[in-house]
């Protein structure tokens, strides 16, 4: 019998999760985590270190990528798929969409939430030694992951500092941090500490439990065309600013 065989890469913010549903899968899934701190870095560099990894993947080896990824502030736009075999990813603006299981969960609580900030254990084992909402305020980089050069390449320069500016202090907006839990790992003890963070900072705090649905769906078979972006080799991805997050497009050079 012909056993599947797919290369997942993933960000390590979903380290424990991607693991605990790799273990339990029948399927034969190599997993590949690359440093969180790539979304600090700009949509066009996080963009290019994301792509050298998928085209080191072997495809004689393989018969699909899977991407435990989400739009990332743009970060995904433009990622092309493999030479020989499909690129797979999750319909999702960014990671939190992962912990709570679907986009209309997310948004469903994020409107009924202004306001709130989100901890996850992945974000505050794998986050900065300068407290877990620096990467907000690193230097050339807003909340929502674009770098300053990002945005003057796109608009010019004045629009694009303009633009850094509104995006740079979005810090002040927040009032609440919510912990998700997902039955993995130490969360008690991360729990905690984010109710201790939200303390010092003037915040409420809230628990809740999350879902993994959508990861374990990406690790299985179909794909259904509402939650996950599948791209055919010579095609890449798009960024949209409509529900469906990602269009596919023809590469120029294919």
């Amino acid at each position: 019998m012909k056993t599947t065989r797919w290369k997942c890469i993933a960000c390590e913010i979903i380290y424990r999760e991607m693991c605990r549903l790799t273990a339990d899968s029948p399927l034969r899934i190599d997993l590949e985590f690359l440093p969180k701190g790539l979304h600090d870095l700009g949509g066009r560099r996080m963009r290019e270190r994301l792509q050298e990894a998928i085209d080191r993947v072997d495809t004689e080896k393989y018969e699909a990528v899977l991407l435990g990824y989400a739009l990332c502030g743009n970060g995904l736009s433009g990622v092309r798929a493999p030479a020989r075999i499909p690129l797979v990813i999750p319909r999702a603006h960014d990671c939190i969409t992962f912990f709570l299981g679907s986009r209309e969960r997310y948004r469903e609580y994020f409107e009924a939430h202004p306001g709130v900030y989100f901890h996850t254990t992945g974000w505050m084992e794998r986050g900065s030694t300068g407290g877990s909402l620096q990467q907000l305020a690193l230097e050339g980089q807003s909340e929502v992951g674009w770098a300053l050069q990002d945005l003057i390449d796109r608009y010019g320069e004045e629009n694009g500092r303009f633009l850094f500016s509104q995006l740079g202090d979005l810090t002040r907006n927040y009032r609440q941090i919510t912990f998700i839990r997902t039955g993995i790992g130490p969360e008690d003890a991360l729990e905690a500490e984010s109710r201790r963070e939200a303390a010092e900072r003037g915040w409420a705090h809230e628990s809740m439990s999350g879902s993994l649905a959508l990861l374990e769906r990406l690790l299985q078979e179909p794909w259904s065309e509402a939650d996950f972006a599948v791209v055919p080799p010579g095609h890449r991805l798009a960024g949209t600013c409509d529900e469906n997050i990602f269009a596919i497009e023809k590469c120029e050079e294919a």
